[in-house]
């Protein structure tokens, strides 16, 4: 009984170890991040706001708002870049986000915990602004 329980032991620490090993090795970086939460601003900015654009003499703006979110989505970048703090635990990584966007644009704080090379928002709050 002993040596199966030593058996036991040993391949329980080297499955642990292995696991360990992997969320390390696939813990996302910073740049990575940069590219999820670029493509989920893009994806929500078409989705949600550029819908609701004006029309004006007749025609929707909707076709250049969404223009223009792909042509500014380097400045996209740098506001995430600049609003993002990484917290590493080694074995994952905490991403806070906060983007301050154009006024009349609401700004938001996104929570993500990036573990196994994935991304996984699990807090998107909309910041009250002053006025």
């Amino acid at each position: 009984m002993k040596s199966f329980l030593k058996v036991a032991v040993v391949f329980t620490t080297i499955g642990l170890g292995a696991l360990g090993g992997a969320l390390v090795l696939t813990n996302p970086g910073t740049v990575a991040y940069e590219d999820y939460a670029l493509d989920k601003l893009t994806e929500y900015l078409k989705a949600e706001i550029c819908p609701k654009a004006p029309s004006f003499l007749g025609f929707s703006l909707e076709a250049q708002c969404k223009t223009l979110v792909d042509t500014g989505q380097p400045n996209l970048d740098r506001l995430i870049a600049q609003g993002t703090k990484r917290q590493n635990f080694i074995f994952f990584s905490v991403y806070k986000t906060e983007l301050a966007l154009v006024p009349p644009l609401p700004s938001y704080r996104f929570e993500t915990v990036g573990i196994l090379q994935r991304f996984y928002t699990y807090q998107a709050d909309e910041i009250e602004t002053q006025k």
